[in-house]
């Protein structure tokens, strides 16, 4: 299967987990892409006024991982801007990941993941699956093998 992994990643931390995502699925046998949505001349964090600069064909893939970190308890509005101007997701298998600080999933990644939910579900989309990764210290490692795990599993 075609699966695209389409993430905004301001400081790494998603493009990371990302990057191990996809080589589970490539050694699962899957043809596995990563995209990063970008935005013109950087943003700093919290800021609101940005203009999209990379903006991925979805249309491309048979899967796709949308992905994300975590922003005031709330999904990124850079990801939040993006899923809004894709084109329909219909008939596509979606899976959403997103990263947070805090160390629990209602600090904000349920929340995120909700918001995403929405807008792929807008498009059309079949959700099959999320995960969040905690990103404080202690739960990292065990969040992000969960994390990979689940997403895997619900691409299958």
């Amino acid at each position: 299967m075609r699966i695209g992994i389409i993430v905004y990643s301001q400081t790494g931390n998603t493009l990371s987990v990302a990057e191990k995502l996809k080589q589970r699925l490539v050694a699962a046998g899957h043809s596995t892409e990563i995209e990063q949505v970008t935005v013109v001349g950087g943003r700093k964090a919290g800021g609101r006024n940005f203009q999209l600069d990379t903006r991925p064909d979805a249309a491309q893939y048979e899967a796709l991982v949308f992905g994300s970190a975590v922003e005031a308890f709330s999904l990124s509005p850079v990801l939040a801007t993006y899923l809004r101007g894709i084109g329909s997701l219909d008939g596509k298998r979606i899976a959403c990941l997103v990263t947070q600080f805090f160390p629990y999933r209602w600090m904000g990644g349920n929340r995120a993941i909700r918001q995403m939910h929405k807008l792929c579900k807008s498009k059309g989309a079949t959700m099959r699956g999320t995960a969040v990764v905690n990103w404080s210290k202690f739960r990292r490692a065990k969040t992000t093998v969960r994390a990979i795990d689940r997403l895997t599993q619900a691409l299958a």
